[in-house]
């Protein structure tokens, strides 16, 4: 095994003269399975063609473009695993200090809107190259989009880049048709009939059978507009039956043919036993701190049938599940264990969400999934299959792997599916077995009418899970914590919203030192919320929490903080919550000097010096 070429001598050792394809990555080079742009090199890699690398190229010159030459079939344009812009700013659109994608966490080693940039590169230094972008950043850019930086619609990324194809969702079976087809020698403007990209077409005569939405200058102008087109993109979401969709952008069309199918397990175990070498390149002196977070970690499914309203998973990875084998996942787990800095401990075996290991139902095998209906939620479908059989297999097997000391499972789990689950034995093993000390779930919010802007299942679902959870640790007589997360902000919350979730985090004794403020990301229904004011499923309006208020919501969130005190005060009493002002123990924090206050004698309240402090036992998140 060895690391895919970076330079020209990497080249030379290998005997290639031009490689087929070059992949430009906004991330740093971390071969391992965990970072897209790399499945895809050794995907294509897998199936004969030769790849290289430039990881993170300087922009300020076209000389790292360079540096491996014109491909032969096309350079591939990926701006890492996260959208270049979540990387650089939080959700106050504050720069970030840090990144986790790059040696030592090093900021400033991408630029802003990195897949625009590196192909203005690429046209600069190689005309008429082909230049094929993918990943997270144009998956979700793919048609006319809102922009939270710019707060405003931008066009289609594709017309932006000046990119031949995009390729949206997971690639692996674009990448490959694609590439088949250029060796093939037919010209890339010629590839439009691909599952799984987007392509550019100045009419639309030679296309069939697709949808016409609202246009990138009605959607720009018109939030009704850009909710309907919203709205038909989402529900063409479907391998199975998904339409062909097409957008105009001017005097052209953006098309966007269906979504490519999702990999049977056969071929997604394939993809994760192909060659990695499961370390960071050798030229980098700092560590990469994203690896570190998954250098021990196995993926053990895609896709998400959960479809919160926030988040993107359903638009990119799709909302049919796909499950790699056991065997497969033994067979890493093996590996791990013959890691040089391996300690005996698996820190995750999961994905989007960890138990989730079959589809939905058997119908979205044939169908795909219902559009305009959800798995889970408002109440769960009757078709739904609720088994953690498999995933408890797995697992004990896993426990079983010799070298392996510990399993954990961190990564999402769906406590609304485990409440459902009739038979107790998941829960008890998890909590036996596959808990670092706390378990993070995200309940997100206790409004009710908030949960159902969501998607999220109501509180009550929450609290039953809490019950069964810290019944099983008294059974089991362990001291292991449950952390929720919660959102600040999210469309439809109001300022008395947040008190009751403030309240509630109170009641609960959490501090919790982070709070997700909710962010605006393209191809979410929340973030369509967020920029027209409605709700694009059924037209009424929304509340949407911006500029101080959006602040005064988060800082209810972190009430304890002595810097939030004066926001937390000021939110209070525009809710004409002056009840929570004073050193009562229900108070959630002092009055500012020279203010009247709510003085209770109960006890546990904030007193004089400060907040209430979290109750003894609990874990500070």
């Amino acid at each position: 095994m060895q690391f895919l070429p970076v330079n020209r001598q990497d080249l030379e050792a290998r005997g290639i003269d031009q490689p087929d394809f070059v992949m430009v990555s906004g991330d740093a080079y971390v071969d391992h399975p965990s970072f897209g742009p790399v499945i895809i090199a050794r995907w294509l890699e897998h199936h004969g063609y030769s790849v290289g690398i430039i990881p993170q190229p300087d922009w300020r010159s076209t000389a790292d473009i360079e540096k491996l030459g014109r491909p032969r079939l096309a350079f591939l344009v990926c701006a890492g695993n996260v959208d270049s812009m979540v990387n650089h700013y939080t959700a106050l659109k504050r720069r970030r200090h840090d990144d986790a994608y790059s040696p030592g966490g090093r900021s400033g080693m991408r630029p802003d809107r990195a897949t625009l940039v590196y192909c203005n590169l690429i046209r600069q230094a190689f005309e008429g190259v082909p230049i094929i972008i993918g990943g997270i950043e144009a998956s979700l850019r793919r048609l006319a989009h809102y922009d939270y930086w710019d707060d405003r619609v931008r066009r289609s990324i594709l017309l932006d880049s000046r990119a031949d194809l995009l390729i949206y969702g997971m690639g692996e079976r674009p990448s490959v048709e694609i590439a088949d087809a250029l060796s093939a020698g037919i010209p890339v403007s010629e590839i439009t009939y691909v599952n799984g990209t987007c392509f550019k077409a100045s009419n639309l005569e030679d296309v069939v059978d697709f949808v016409e939405i609202p246009s990138f200058e009605a959607a720009a102008r018109d939030k009704k507009s850009y909710a309907r087109a919203f709205m038909v993109q989402q529900e063409n979401q479907n391998a199975m039956n998904g339409k062909r969709l097409a957008q105009r952008h001017g005097p052209g069309y953006v098309v966007q043919n269906p979504p490519a199918q999702p990999l049977d397990q056969e071929t997604l175990d394939a993809v994760y036993d192909l060659p990695y070498m499961r370390a960071a390149h050798p030229m980098y002196e700092e560590p990469i701190p994203a690896f570190s977070e998954v250098a021990f970690s196995i993926t053990s499914n895609r896709g998400c049938f959960g479809s919160c309203s926030f988040c993107a998973l359903g638009f990119h990875q799709g909302r049919i599940i796909q499950a790699r084998s056991h065997e497969s996942i033994l067979r890493e787990a093996e590996l791990l264990t013959r890691q040089q800095d391996f300690k005996g401990y698996i820190h995750d075996v999961g994905g989007p969400t960890a138990d989730f290991r079959f589809p939905a139902c058997d119908d979205q095998l044939e169908r795909g999934p219902c559009p305009g209906r959800q798995c889970l939620f408002p109440r769960p479908c009757g078709k739904l299959r609720v088994d953690h059989g498999d995933y408890l297999a797995l697992l004990r097997k896993l426990r079983r792997v010799p070298g392996v000391k510990k399993v954990f499972v961190r990564s999402g789990l769906r406590y609304d599916y485990i409440v459902l689950d009739k038979d107790p034995t998941f829960l008890k093993e998890l909590v036996a077995h596959h808990v670092s000390g706390q378990l993070k779930v995200a309940p997100e919010h206790v409004s009710e009418r908030v949960l159902r802007l969501m998607g999220k299942p109501g509180h009550d679902v929450y609290s039953a899970f809490k019950r069964r959870y810290s019944q099983a640790n008294r059974e089991l007589h362990k001291k292991q914590y449950l952390v929720p997360y919660y959102i600040s902000s999210h469309p439809g919350s109001t300022l008395e919203d947040a008190v009751q979730l403030a309240e509630t985090i109170r009641n609960e004794g959490v501090v919790p030192e982070q709070v997700q403020d909710f962010y605006p990301t393209p191809g979410t229904l929340s973030t369509c919320m967020y920029f027209t004011g409605m709700d694009p499923r059924t037209g009424r309006p929304v509340h949407v929490p911006k500029g101080r208020e959006k602040e005064l919501q988060r800082a209810l969130l972190q009430y304890s903080h002595p810097k939030n005190r004066a926001m937390v005060v000021e939110a209070l009493q525009l809710c004409g919550r002056e009840d929570l002002i004073g050193f009562d123990k229900k108070c959630l924090v002092r009055p500012l000097e020279g203010r009247p206050a709510n003085r209770g004698h109960g006890k546990g309240g904030t007193g004089r010096n400060g907040p209430r402090p979290a109750p003894k036992g609990r874990r500070k998140r």
